[in-house]
Formats: C-alpha cells, sequence, structure tokens
C-alpha cells in the first residue's frame, strides 16, 4: 500500500467527528486541516497531539512523542501507521429533539393527570476534541447528528420531564398556560442539560422549546378545557358556581310546584334547619331574593344601599334614614308597639315576624342575629343595631351572636370575651392572640 502524502477533511458536512480511512504515513505527509477543524493523530491507541488549522508536515523534529514511538533519530525519514480524526467545531444549532409519546404529568393547578407532549432544537459546539474522541466516538468511524440525537435521546427525555414538572410546581402555572413561559422553561432545561454534556467534551450552545402540547381528544384535557370554558363563561356574566346551583334548584322548583311546597320547602327547610342546612340554603334564597326584587325598601343617604322599609339605621353603614318606609309606624320594630304591647321583631333579611325563641327566620331561613339591646335582628357584620342603634362589638367567638360594644361577657352565652394581658395587665378580646401594648403572647 502506497505511502500518503497528503491527509485532508473529504467527508460530510454534518460529521462531528471523522475518521481518515488510511493509516499507511509517513514523517514527509502533509496534514491540512480546515478552519474550524481539529486533527487529533492516534498511534498505538494513544492520542499523541492536537492539530489546529493550517498545514501541517508529520515530523518527528516537530512531535517528539512521535519520534520516541516510531524510534528514529531527529530529522529521520520513515513510514509509518497511525490514525488521523478530524473534529468539526462548527456551532451547530440545528439539532432537533421531542418527545416521541406523551409524558404524563399532574397539572399543578387542577391536580389531574394530563398527557404532553413538547418538541424543541438546541444547539452545540465540541469544545474538547480529546475528550469528545475518547468518551464519546471510540472507534466508531463517523459520528454525526442522528448518532449525537440517537445517544443523548435519554438523557434530554429524562431531564425534560423532570424540568416541566418542576417548572410547573414551582411557578404553579397550568399545563395550558405553559405556552406563555417558553423562554423561561428553555432556560431551565438547558440549565439542567449542560452540564452532562460538558463530560463529553460538548459546549450547550442554546437551547429552545418550540412549543408544549397536550392531545386535543384526550378525556382529562377536554373536560379540563370544558371546566375552564364555563369558569371564563361565570366570570363574564357575573356569577359563580354555587349561584348557579341556586338558579338550578329554583328553576326546578318553578317547574313542579308541588315538589317544591312538600320536599323542597318541607323537608329541605324544615329538617335542614335542624341540621345546620338550612342557614346556608337560606341565606342563598334570601339574597337571590334581595337581587330579583328590590321594591320596599329605601336607598341609603350616605352609602347608597337598599334598606328595607321600616329600618331606622342603615344595615351596612349604620347611618340614620331620613324617610320611613310604610313599615316604620306602629308596631314596626322593637319596643314600638302601642299601649306597652310586646315589640315586633322583623327578620333583617326578609321583613318576615320572628319569634325571640327563633333561631333561624321561617320564611327564608337566614340565621337571627338578636340586638343585646332590643332584641332586634342583626345582619353579620353589621356595626350598629338598624333599630335602636346600639354599638355592636366583633360577635362572641363561642356563639357567634352580636355582643355589646365594650361588654366582657356574652349576653346569649355568658362566655368571657376579654382576658387580661400577663405582662402589662390590660383588658384583650379573647381572641387576641398578641397584646395591643406590649406584644406579649395571650
Amino acid at each position: 500500500m502506497a505511502i500518503i502524502d497528503v491527509v485532508k477533511y473529504s467527508g460530510p458536512a454534518n460529521v462531528f467527528a471523522w475518521k481518515f480511512p488510511e493509516e499507511e504515513l509517513g514523517t514527509w505527509t502533509q496534514l491540512i486541516v480546515n478552519e474550524s477543524q481539529e486533527a487529533v493523530l492516534y498511534k498505538g491507541g494513544q492520542a499523541l497531539d492536537v492539530f489546529g488549522p493550517g498545514r501541517h508536515t508529520l515530523s518527528t523534529n516537530n512531535f517528539p512523542i512521535l519520534n520516541s514511538l516510531i524510534k528514529l533519530p531527529f530529522g529521520g525519514r520513515s513510514p509509518f501507521t497511525a490514525e488521523i480524526w478530524y473534529v468539526n467545531k462548527v456551532h451547530s444549532l440545528d439539532i432537533k429533539w421531542g418527545t416521541p409519546t406523551p409524558i404524563q404529568l399532574q397539572d399543578p393547578k387542577f391536580g389531574i393527570m394530563v398527557p404532553v407532549r413538547s418538541y424543541g432544537q438546541f444547539g452545540i459546539k465540541i469544545d474538547n476534541s480529546k475528550k469528545f474522541l475518547v468518551k464519546l466516538v471510540g472507534t466508531m468511524p463517523v459520528f454525526d447528528q442522528d448518532t449525537l440525537s440517537k445517544y443523548f435521546k435519554g438523557l434530554y427525555l429524562n431531564k425534560i420531564k423532570d424540568s416541566i414538572a418542576g417548572y410547573l410546581v414551582r411557578k404553579n402555572v397550568g399545563i395550558l398556560e405553559i405556552n406563555a413561559y417558553l423562554d423561561e422553561l428553555a432556560q431551565h432545561m438547558g440549565e439542567r442539560i449542560k452540564p452532562v454534556l460538558d463530560e463529553y467534551g460538548i459546549d450547550l450552545v442554546s437551547f429552545y422549546v418550540n412549543d408544549v402540547s397536550v392531545p386535543e381528544n384526550d378525556p382529562a384535557v377536554t373536560q379540563l378545557k370544558a371546566a375552564l370554558a364555563k369558569r371564563a363563561e361565570m366570570n363574564i356574566i357575573g356569577y359563580n358556581y354555587q349561584q348557579e346551583r341556586t338558579f338550578d334548584t329554583l328553576e326546578g322548583a318553578a317547574t313542579n310546584p308541588g315538589a317544591a311546597q312538600s320536599g323542597l320547602m318541607g323537608a329541605g327547610l324544615g329538617l335542614g334547619m335542624g341540621l345546620g342546612v338550612g342557614g346556608p340554603m337560606g341565606a342563598q334564597f334570601g339574597g337571590l331574593a334581595q337581587v330579583l326584587n328590590t321594591s320596599g325598601s329605601t336607598k341609603c343617604p350616605s352609602c347608597g344601599s337598599m334598606v328595607p322599609d321600616g329600618k331606622k339605621f342603615c344595615p351596612d353603614c349604620g347611618a340614620a334614614i331620613s324617610q320611613a318606609g310604610p313599615g316604620s309606624g306602629p308596631g314596626a320594630g322593637p319596643g314600638s308597639g302601642p299601649g306597652g304591647a310586646p315589640p315586633v321583631i322583623k327578620c333583617a333579611n326578609c321583613g318576615a315576624v320572628l319569634s325571640k325563641t327563633d333561631q333561624f327566620c321561617p320564611q327564608c331561613g337566614d340565621r337571627y342575629n338578636p340586638c343585646p339591646n332590643c332584641g332586634a335582628d342583626i345582619q353579620p357584620g353589621v356595626r350598629k343595631c338598624p333599630v335602636c342603634g346600639l354599638d355592636i362589638s366583633e360577635p362572641c367567638p363561642l356563639c357567634g351572636q352580636p355582643v355589646k360594644s365594650g361588654a366582657k361577657f356574652c349576653q346569649s352565652c355568658g362566655g368571657a370575651l376579654t382576658k387580661k394581658c400577663a405582662s402589662c395587665g390590660l383588658e384583650q378580646p379573647s381572641s387576641a392572640k398578641f397584646c395591643s401594648s406590649c406584644g406579649q403572647a395571650l
């Protein structure tokens, strides 16, 4: 076999590592290395040197290690066998990656399992030619982009799955919203893949995520999109799920009046009140009645709230109502009965007559919260009695009934409403965790 006089690269353009096919060289052989390339000479399975761009003569004068292996004096001319590897140092930016099958992930916002697909591309550059050949190429004659993608397929699939799942949980982003964060996700995934490629002498130049998608025909995805569409519709119209169920209940009752009277009103409100169900259900019906019917009320001159006729004070802001409604005459409220007649207590929600022994309104199901002074019904959150104007403090933490401002014991259950600070002795509300004066824990 003839001795090769000139060695140069003649492989494909998309190859990262290429072995020159001939091994019969001489100390006069010319080695040509193009720009963006490096050549590595192997002798006896050992990498002797790395050649940069230019023309090089394989002379023993220039390479002492080669001379010691060939065992000729300096300046000698002799044939020898060796391997020449060319390594492509250009930036390869079009290496594709993708998930061949959907990855099952749990949506952190809604808690359902959804299948996820993702794809993109990344760019690399061979940073250390010797390390790349020794650790990755081995004895393969050609190492191209397809081989690189196949070698690192398991790596990026594992890192991509962990990266997407970790990013969703950490940022609390729904899977249907992830495409708004592709740049951040790509940076996060690239930071996790880069250290692994460095071990093989490969520098990760860029990493891109082109798309993260879910199959449209998957049942979980279909259910999730339908729920999100329903929530968007409610937000546009201006009501929530609980209100929608109330409308559905009223519609069902309207289509079957007999069932509504016996089943819903009798069993639902009668028995449900004793089990604690009548209150929330009654509140829903009462609130709906207020929305649908605003007649028989007066507008508060202070805050603009609608106040039922007969109320002397606004239940929202406590302002006095100058114009009394039809129900403000004799017998309309506590203490107003003519001739010493027992005061009439009316439900603050619907205006129905209440008895002092009632716990809930028999008409709308709203809980009866008596005023400690006059017994009038007070809506939760109101800080002034709408009938007598008594200042109300926070509700009793034990029974929830209104308590007169400044009282130390609940008038309904007798529970203590204050406690003394062990540090400064100042009276504090029983619900307080720290003293408002010295900050000591109570």
